[in-house]
Order: structure tokens, then sequence, then C-alpha cells
């Protein structure tokens, strides 16, 4: 490197107060501002070399997702290899730890695996991904058989999402050397099956997702891990579009799973879609548990107040909270790191 080359760049940089300075080289823009780490835009200043700056912070430890708003265009960090899986990616990874580690963040403890899979969606006829994630002592252990928790993502998002920025295997990982949790297999699909429907969140997804689980997905499972194949050891539970998603099939399905979760989610039309199910007495019976949650500032929480009516004028037994948060992945992983425990016992 020259005497008169410009300084490499480095972003996001963190120091050791947890104050972060975001950078981008922009010599052409004429505004850039920051999405993601706070509720409004942050604006960036540009320098002599055509660098964008702005330091925030401290910021709590935990998970942020980010992106540059450059004149009104969405980008990644260039400078950042860490983004979050999306179907069209343009959020990037922020970590900030602490000696403290959060229930979602990489302790000392035994640690399972994740593992990625190509299959043949019958219903779909193509190829499509999960993954899955087995505890540790899975492979150390061939003659024991577990419990599968069927788990998914939300809209935009991809079956790597829950992982790479859920964390939900180290939240098990940490639930489990805590002696909180049951040892399980964690399924995580990929939740976009009709690919002309972007949100996610209509009939034909639903329909079309709940075909490729229970055709492709559980049997595949079942084939290539040792569960325990019957609905006292089979869970359901997603955030928003994946949140709809469990709560469709997991009702519709009592034969299937007998344990339900819903984060930020709701049925749209559960009369309808719900309603064989919602109206036989034997399917209460063979529930063991029916767990919703959302945030009291989630922009969703009137679709679900709906839903709830109609919940509580079929009489389903439900555990139901409305807690603090919005519709944001820090309400979620809380969440994971709640309903895991209750599962399988």
């Amino acid at each position: 490197m020259r005497a008169d080359d410009p300084p490499l760049i480095e972003s996001p940089e963190v120091d050791r107060f947890h104050r972060v300075t975001f950078r981008l080289e922009a010599p052409q823009a004429e505004k850039v501002d920051l999405r993601g780490i706070q509720r409004t835009l942050i604006k960036l200043t540009k320098d002599k070399n055509g660098v964008w700056s702005v330091t925030v912070g401290p910021l709590a430890p935990g998970i942020y997702g980010y992106s540059f708003i450059v004149d009104g265009e969405a980008m990644l960090d260039p400078e950042n290899p860490r983004m979050k899986p999306e179907r069209s990616p343009e959020t990037s990874l922020l970590e900030v730890t602490s000696d403290n580690p959060l229930p979602f963040q990489w302790q000392d403890v035994p640690h399972g695996t994740i593992r990625l899979h190509d299959y043949r969606s019958k219903p779909l006829e193509r190829l499509r991904r999960l993954r899955v994630y087995t505890p540790p002592g899975y492979d150390a252990n061939p003659t024991k058989h577990y419990p599968v928790l069927y788990l998914f993502h939300g809209t935009g998002d991809t079956e790597a999402t829950w992982t790479e920025f859920g964390r939900a295997h180290m939240i098990l990982d940490n639930l489990l050397a805590e002696g909180k949790a049951q040892p399980m297999l964690v399924v995580m699909p990929d939740g976009h099956a009709d690919l002309d429907d972007e949100e996610g969140i209509g009939r034909r997804n639903l329909e079309e997702f709940e075909n490729d689980l229970l055709q492709s997905v559980v049997p595949y499972v079942d084939k290539n891990y040792r569960t325990r194949p019957d609905a006292d050891h089979r869970a359901v539970c997603g955030l928003s579009m994946g949140g709809i998603q469990s709560l469709f099939t997991g009702l519709r399905h009592p034969e299937l799973f007998a344990w339900i979760g819903g984060m930020s989610a709701w049925v749209p039309d559960v009369d309808s879609c719900c309603a064989t199910t919602l109206n036989d007495a034997s399917v209460a019976k063979s529930r063991r548990l029916l767990w919703l949650q959302i945030g009291s500032d989630d922009p969703y929480l009137p679709q679900y107040k709906e839903f709830e009516v109609a919940m509580e004028r079929h009489h389903v037994k439900r555990d139901f909270h409305i807690t603090e948060g919005a519709h944001t992945w820090p309400v979620w992983r809380g969440y994971l790191s709640e309903f895991a425990p209750l599962l399988f016992h």
C-alpha cells in the first residue's frame, strides 16, 4: 500500500464501549442513510475521499440487521460479509457481544449440528431446501429417537434465516445446557411455496406449503433421522408468515401435530379453513399445547385480535399473551426461548 493510497475502509467498526462506526465509499452519492439500527433513519456524512460515515451507540449487546439507503435505494454493506439470509438480500448483520452472552449468543456449552438438505418436493415438483438442527449427542447415541419441532420463517426470508439471524440452534444449545428443554430436532424448511405470492400469506401459499410439508418434508425427516413419528412428538411453530403457516397446518392436522405455536400470527378466515377441527371435541383432548404470543406494538395485533375472538367463539383452549415489543427479531428470539422449554413433556 502506497503512502498516498486512501485508507482501507472498515465497516462496521465496534469499539470497546460498543460504539459502532458504519462507513460506505460512495463518492457519487448525494445522500446516504443508515436503516435498521433504530426506528428512524440515521444520516451519514461524506468526507473529502467520498467515504460516508456515522458513529452510533453505545449499542446494547444483540444482533442487528442494517442497510444503507443510497439515494433512496437499499443496499448491503459491501465491507461486511455477514448478511441476513433473504430472498432478495439487502440486510447486513452486526453482532454486539459482551462478557455475559444473551440466550441466543454463543456460549461455551455442548453444541448441536446444523445439517443442510436438498430434497425433491413431490407436490411442488421442484427442488427445495431445508435445514435440520440435531442436538448435542445425536451422533453419539445411535439408538435414541427424538421429537421434532418444525420451525418456520417469515415473509422474504429463507430456510437459513432462523439459524443465521434468529440463532435458533444457539438458543436450543443454551437451553439444553441449562436443563430447560428436551433434546429435539428442529426442522426449518423454505416457507415460500407459491412463488407468485411475495407476502406468502395468501390461501394458495398456505395450502401449497402445507402439501409440501406433509407429503415431502415430514416423510423425508422421518426417513433420514431418528424421529418419534407421532403427533405427541411433533410440534409446529413460526413467526409472522411462518406463524400463520404453523397455525393453519397445526389446527387442520391434529393427527400429526399435538404442539402448536404462533409468533405474531393469526389464521385468516379461520372459521372456514379450520372449522372441522375447531368444532371437534376430540381434537381439544389430543392437543397438548396451543401457544400464541404477539407484541403490543405489532402492526398485526388487530388481525390477531379477530383471530382471538374466533378462538374464544369455538372455546379453544390456548396459552395466549400480548407481550412488550413489535414485529421484530429480538421479540421472536425471546419467544423461541420461551416456547421450546414447554415442548414434549
